[in-house]
């Protein structure tokens, strides 16, 4: 699981709680908080 603020790294990543996908194109992007439903946390899909 990854965290708002955290910088996991190139990839997809999906909102556990409402399915919102936010894509990151660079290492030294950091994850927001999800833009649909505010949640913090995610898991990775690709």
């Amino acid at each position: 699981m990854y965290t708002t603020g955290e910088k996991p790294g190139k990839g997809t990543y999906k909102c556990l709680y409402c399915g919102t996908e936010v894509v990151l194109d660079d290492n030294t992007d950091t994850l927001p908080p999800c833009p649909k439903c505010h949640k913090t946390t995610y898991y990775k899909v690709r």
